[in-house]
């Protein structure tokens, strides 16, 4: 009976083991893609979800995704910069200052800001200020 209770420990860590690393944090696949929620053209991983979307920002129309496994300090995976540029986004020039975990892309007159952040990343619009004429006398 003695030579059974070792056994039946290692099977209960065994059991324990395998359960903690099926809940571990993996790395998001970036195989497959959705139009991100405010700007359908611009990828988003599927694997991603949006909890909120915010539109009382006056300048900026932003999505909150959250995504396990991003890191800020690794910036915007390569492989989510190939899909962004294979759905024909060209990447702005950066300033100096810039860090590589917040990018801007441009497609069409449209851009799009994208940052990343511990576990999460936000994609913005700039709102456009609409000029009207209304009120303004010929001369």
């Amino acid at each position: 009976m003695k030579r059974t209770q070792p056994l039946w420990i290692l099977v209960i860590l065994c059991i324990v083991g395998v359960m903690l690393a099926g809940c571990g944090t993996k790395e998001p696949a970036w195989d497959t893609f959705n139009g991100a929620l405010n700007e359908e053209d611009f990828p988003v991983p599927k694997e991603a979800s949006s909890p909120d979307r915010t539109t009382t920002n006056v300048a900026m129309d932003y999505v909150r995704y959250s995504l396990p496994g991003l890191k800020e300090k690794k910036g915007v995976p390569e492989p989510y910069l190939a899909a962004i540029k294979a759905w024909g986004w060209e990447e702005q020039e950066q300033k100096a200052d810039d860090s590589g975990s917040s990018r801007v892309f441009q497609k069409e007159g449209l851009i799009v800001h994208l940052t990343v952040h511990d576990d999460y990343f936000i994609v913005m619009i700039p709102k456009e200020k609409k000029v009207t004429t209304k009120g303004l006398k010929n001369r």
